[in-house]
């Protein structure tokens, strides 16, 4: 008799993941994906402001009727696994593969670093911006090479709470090893969450390990509302003694994904090798048409007409063939690839 004890053990799963979670605790809990597979996020675009006119029928100035950018969130992940603890093992080692725990060893052994690796590729492929460096950093640039973007998310009116640096030992240890060390307020201070083991420039580190960060990522600062890794647990079961088994059987599945909010991306940054990361596509405009020239490397090209960025907007397509514009019209772009970082935008206007 197979006996299904899901939902007792979809919270237990749930709860060890959250715990053993680098990513998990440290992004948006806004937006709810629960029960459904896409959801579409609409982010009002506001106008600039203009001067007042004293006179005429149009004193505040033309009227414009606020548009919408949307992005849609399409979940990805959905990861299963399955295995067995055969009744006379389970006697003959002192019962000490007890269902449960074999269960929680599962989901800390393989799906819980599966999920952080995969949001951080995501974040770091996805962030708002994508700076480069000729070469890895050092004990002497770290500090300055953190600090730069600290300082973009502060440009970017970015709010100075919730924010954190992913990094590796091998990064953390040269921050520790920088000369400007003792000048890091609460560096080394007990950890205040899973990874969090310091601040600096008003981010707080999260230390992974090396494993984790993308291949040719050297480090990754992250707004929390500007990132989202819903996490679903659409299946838990043990079974006792099913059908060809005599022992155990349990059986999982999980569902989740990783997003930068378009409307919020300037809250992404992540430093990378140039070598890594895409060139920007070339645009030529000629007779209202645009030619767009994909860059060494990419897979594909994106484009919107209409303003929005292609790297999150709902609108962009895949570049396949000149794009014929209206007079006035401004097409941008971006490349990518699966194992290259998505390219700076590329614009232009007729």
């Amino acid at each position: 008799m197979a006996v299904n004890l899901a939902t007792k053990y979809s919270s237990q799963i749930a709860e060890v993941f959250t715990a053993g979670s680098f990513v998990k605790g440290k992004t948006s809990t806004t937006f709810d994906l629960t029960g459904v597979k896409t959801l579409k996020v609409y982010t009002p675009v506001t106008v600039p402001e203009v001067d007042y006119t004293r006179e005429g029928m149009a004193r505040y100035g033309a009227v414009t009727e606020m548009q919408d950018i949307v992005q849609e969130l399409k979940m990805t992940q959905d990861k299963a696994f399955t295995l067995t603890i055969d009744k006379g093992n389970y006697l003959d080692q002192n019962m000490s593969k007890r269902a449960a725990d074999m269960l929680r060893l599962q989901i800390n052994e393989q799906s819980t670093p599966a999920a952080d690796k995969y949001a951080l590729k995501r974040f770091a492929m996805m962030a708002g911006t994508i700076a480069t460096a000729e070469e890895a950093p050092t004990k002497d640039t770290i500090v300055e090479l953190i600090s730069t973007g600290a300082q973009a998310l502060d440009d970017n009116l970015v709010p100075e709470s919730d924010r954190y640096v992913y990094v590796t030992s091998e990064v953390y240890k040269m921050i520790r090893l920088s000369p400007e060390f003792t000048g890091l307020e609460g560096l080394g201070v007990k950890a205040i969450g899973k990874g969090v083991c310091g601040e600096i420039s008003g981010l707080n580190i999260v230390r992974v390990p090396k494993s984790y960060m993308p291949d040719g990522c050297f480090f990754i600062i992250t707004h929390k509302n500007s990132v989202l890794m819903p996490y679903k647990i659409s299946d838990a079961k043990v079974h006792n003694d099913p059908v060809g088994v005599s022992g155990a059987l349990i059986e999982g599945r999980h569902y989740y994904d990783a997003f930068v909010l378009g409307a919020k991306c300037t809250g992404v940054y992540a430093l990378v090798l140039a070598g890594n990361k895409l060139a920007a596509p070339t645009i030529s405009i000629s007779s209202l048409k645009a030619t767009v020239t994909t860059p060494a490397g990419a897979e594909e090209v994106r484009y919107t007409v209409d303003g929005t960025d292609p790297r999150y907007s709902d609108s962009a397509k895949v570049y396949a063939a000149a794009v014929t514009l209206t007079a006035g019209t401004t097409i941008r772009t971006a490349a990518f690839a699966s194992n290259r970082f998505t390219s700076d935008l590329a614009e232009a206007s007729c």
